[in-house]
């Protein structure tokens, strides 16, 4: 999903974790993202909490977008802060999820809270095929 990620790559993310059904991404405050209050701009806070929500959901490699999002901003981030969203699923079954992630500070201070609903497309994944696990051989 990187590859193909620009706002992630633009903003500078960087992926932490990833397990079935969670996420951890950071991203470092730059000057660039600060509003006319000099904090960061909500709507770029929302974004890391919504690019860990989109790799938690996708995770199990099958194609998830979200149908829903609800993001508190509790703090503000200052320009130098570093940033980690950490998101788990809080609920499945069948095609829908619940996703609750926290973005925090260096630290460890809460900057907001971020809860996503998702929905797996049915028969489509995120890699259509898996690498083979283990080194190549040459052959």
């Amino acid at each position: 999903m990187t590859a193909r990620d620009n706002v992630y790559q633009s903003l500078g993310m960087q992926v932490r974790q990833v397990a079935p059904g969670s996420a951890t991404l950071t991203m470092l405050v730059r000057s660039d993202m600060l509003n006319g209050h000099a904090i960061c701009h909500g709507g770029l806070i929302t974004t890391l909490a919504d690019t860990a929500f989109a790799y938690a959901c996708n995770s199990r490699n099958a194609l998830t977008v979200a149908s829903s999002i609800a993001v508190d901003l509790l703090l503000p981030a200052h320009e130098g802060d570093l940033l980690s969203a950490h998101c788990h699923q809080q609920h499945g079954g069948g095609r829908m999820g619940i996703y609750d992630c926290e973005v925090t500070d260096q630290r460890g201070r809460r900057i907001a809270l971020f809860r996503g609903h998702s929905y797996a497309m049915k028969g489509r994944t995120v890699i259509d095929e898996l690498p083979p696990h283990g080194p190549a051989t040459a052959g």
